[in-house]
């Protein structure tokens, strides 16, 4: 087990610890690494970079002014002892992303190289990958993309 800190990107004030995570798996925080955005407490977070310390790993983030956190009405139902991502079509100008498929897997491993794929293939369609973040208010990671052709 780890422990996991969300940091405030201030220089000035010493990168304040946002939140902290004292007994997560090094493979939930990989899955963190490589998400772009965190949801929490319906505030966007963007991520700006990651650390390895000693004893400890960080994110360091700072509030999204781009993005809005976005209580979506089509979420597919949490399967405890799964890892659910879903994917959602990324359209420009827009605040709602339609949920195109949700995957689930019981390996955190394969979960991780779904999320750090760039491209996904599903039904024969492929879909390039635009952000990625971790949900945790609907404990679910989102992988948003759009058709290629």
């Amino acid at each position: 087990m780890a422990r996991l800190e969300y940091r405030w990107l201030d220089e000035k004030n010493g990168y304040p610890v946002l939140f902290y995570y004292d007994h997560i798996n090094q493979d939930e925080v990989s899955l963190r690494f490589a998400c772009d955005y965190l949801v929490k407490g319906h505030v966007v977070y963007e991520k700006t970079s990651c650390a390895a310390l000693p004893g400890c790993y960080v994110i360091y983030v700072k509030r999204s002014t781009d993005e809005q956190a976005v209580d979506y009405n089509h979420t597919a139902s949490t399967r405890w002892g799964n890892i659910q991502l879903e994917l959602r079509e990324y359209k420009e100008g827009t605040m709602t992303y339609p949920l195109v498929h949700t995957y689930y897997f019981k390996d955190d491993d394969e979960a991780l190289l779904y999320l750090q794929s760039d491209y996904l293939v599903l039904d024969g369609r492929e879909w390039e990958k635009t952000s990625a973040e971790v949900d945790e208010d609907r404990r679910v990671y989102v992988y948003y993309a759009r058709p290629t052709l």
